[in-house]
């Protein structure tokens, strides 16, 4: 669905590229990607949308290169975006303009639009959300509601940089459940071990600069949540 070939990324007075040679492509998967702070995760999934442009190397949808506004707005209407901020991505007064706002631009009435809007709210269980106002909203509960606004485009491929950061427990386990139950590829960033655990199949890391599958011995070294921290241990055969 989705290729990454020989991509390279910069960004202004760095020394070095974030990623450099990069090759990555998606397909039907449930995919995991691990790295340390500031090794160009974020940066894959902007380029992967269009966000950001590489210096050199291309981005591909469906096999075909993607060149012009036309090739960027094919592509986003399968992939959807989440951001690790959910103010970056929530801008409409309330609710249900937020939420509606996607199927708009795909062209659905005002009417339609809003009934996709309603049903989507009602699938992640926010009901009585409609007329919320946005900014009031708890960190969870802005959470969901902007994963509503992606689901609501009807994607085939998500994106999700970092989705459980200052999420509490239980909107946390919330958002597992529903990403657990959706049919569409999805591809997570996330520091949080467990959660990968519970809603990826395969696990990729970013170092120096390129992408990796990682291998049996890596995926099975988890951290499992304690009370004292995060605890990294190997299971032995």
């Amino acid at each position: 669905m989705l290729e990454l070939r020989d991509i390279s990324y910069s960004y202004p007075q760095a020394t070095s590229p974030v990623l450099h040679g990069l090759t990555f492509s998606v397909a039907d998967s449930r995919l995991g990607i691990i790295g340390p702070n500031g090794c160009g995760k974020t940066t894959l999934l902007q380029l992967m949308v269009g966000l950001l442009r590489p210096e050199s190397g291309e981005l591909l949808f469906h096999g075909k290169a993607v060149r012009s506004r036309d090739d960027l707005r094919a592509l986003r209407r399968e992939v959807g975006f989440l951001f690790q901020n959910s103010d970056d991505q929530l801008f409409s007064p309330t609710v249900l303009e937020d939420v509606a706002f996607g199927p708009l631009n795909l062209g659905l009435s005002p009417e339609e639009a809003a009934r996709v809007a309603r049903q989507t709210l009602e699938n992640l269980g926010l009901y009585n959300f409609e007329e919320r106002i946005t900014h009031r909203l708890s960190g969870g509960e802005k959470k969901l509601v902007a994963l509503a606004t992606i689901l609501a485009m009807r994607p085939r491929l998500l994106l999700l940089d970092e989705p459980t950061n200052n999420l509490d427990p239980k909107t946390r386990d919330r958002l597992i459940e529903i990403l657990k139950g959706l049919e569409l590829s999805q591809v997570i960033i996330s520091h949080d071990w467990n959660f990968l655990d519970h809603t990826t199949t395969t696990l990729y890391e970013i170092t120096a600069g390129r992408i990796a599958r990682c291998d049996d011995a890596q995926i099975h070294s988890h951290r499992h949540l304690h009370r004292a921290g995060d605890h990294p241990h190997h299971h032995h055969p």
